[in-house]
């Protein structure tokens, strides 16, 4: 039997004020289990192991292997991380939480707001993380601090907006295990139909190729790639597809418009939850 929901006030001062209590929430409770940050980079660290030194003799990019392969490490994890989400809502709404938190008067949407914004901060502590073992691996940037810096903050926004769908999917499904399957059916194919691990020009047939091509994955993939690789990207066969600008404005418009279908979708659902 789930509490009733109560008035709330609204107003995006209240939401803002709201969230950020959530966020501080949902910080103190991340903190509290490190081992949810230690299994979410064990697996990264595995795929860049495996990829670096079992198949980067065989994967000709033109440049070192290495160097095209962690920015597509990084959205990888940033985009798997997103599927935790969907999974921390599925066990609160499983548990009772939630009720609880519809009790108070609350923004309705400061639940999902905080569970994303901390989800996201954790995604930028484990890319920062990441780029550190890739450079004990071998990688190299060479498209300068300004680079960097946008190409993490384009790997975050890009994971931000994966979220959304995941919480969509966790307040829907509301079955953690659920949910971790339901997220990685359609994940999967997303990551490995682009241009995270091999160029473009080796996927065969010509139409999964041109599947990949329009893959917002495989642009997002792009576009941190050109950032992080300065001009050195140009050596890829094939290239790495439009100039930086272009990828990082495409993988933008991604970012709005999956967050202008999924924020609504994810609110909406949440408010119907029972």
């Amino acid at each position: 039997m789930s509490v009733q929901a109560i008035a709330s006030p609204t107003g995006p001062s209240w939401i803002f004020r709201d969230s950020m209590v959530m966020v501080r929430r949902f910080v103190i409770h991340s903190l509290r289990q490190p081992e949810l940050i230690v299994f979410s980079t064990i697996q990264p660290v595995m795929f860049v192991l495996l990829f670096r030194y079992v198949f980067g003799g065989a994967i000709q990019t033109g440049t070192p292997y290495v160097d095209y392969l962690m920015p597509g490490i990084f959205v990888q994890t940033t985009v798997f991380g997103s599927m935790l989400t969907g999974m921390g809502l599925a066990y609160d709404l499983d548990n009772g939480i939630i009720d609880r938190f519809r009790a108070l008067p609350m923004s309705r949407s400061a639940v999902l707001i905080g569970r994303t914004v901390t989800d996201a901060l954790r995604n930028l502590f484990v890319i920062v993380l990441m780029l550190l073992v890739g450079i004990l691996v071998g990688f190299r940037i060479h498209g300068g601090i300004g680079g960097t810096v946008t190409a993490i903050a384009l790997i975050v926004l890009f994971g931000f907006a994966f979220q959304w769908i995941s919480a969509l999917l966790g307040i829907a499904i509301r079955n953690p295990e659920a949910v971790q399957s339901a997220g990685f059916i359609w994940v999967f194919p997303l990551t490995f139909l682009s241009s995270a691990f091999v160029p473009l020009n080796g996927i065969q047939p010509d139409w999964l190729q041109t599947v990949a091509k329009v893959n917002p994955f495989t642009i997002a993939v792009n576009a941190s790639r050109q950032l992080f690789m300065g001009n050195e990207a140009a050596a890829i066969p094939g290239g790495p597809g439009t100039n930086a600008t272009s990828n990082v404005v495409i993988t933008l418009i991604w970012v709005v418009g999956l967050l202008a279908i999924f924020m609504p979708l994810a609110v909406r659902q949440y408010r119907r939850s029972s």
